[in-house]
């Protein structure tokens, strides 16, 4: 695998929450730096060195409600 992605949302009651698509890696953080911190350390404890991706996307999900 050379690639891994994340969907990464707002939780509602603050900070950020990041799922690993394909994978069960989950995390969350209070900031976006927490945030890229906690994913490293997650993804080298689920791979071992062979096996890590190389690179790891950040897909941010933001959903918002408007009125018409």
């Amino acid at each position: 695998m050379s690639e891994l992605i994340f969907l990464v949302e707002e939780a509602p009651e603050g900070g950020y929450t990041a799922r690993a698509m394909g994978e069960a890696i989950f995390t969350e953080a209070d900031t976006l730096d927490e945030l890229h911190a906690q994913i490293r350390d997650a993804v080298t404890c689920h791979f071992e060195d062979h096996a890590r991706p190389k690179i790891v996307r950040l897909h941010f999900v933001r959903e918002e409600v408007i009125a018409v």
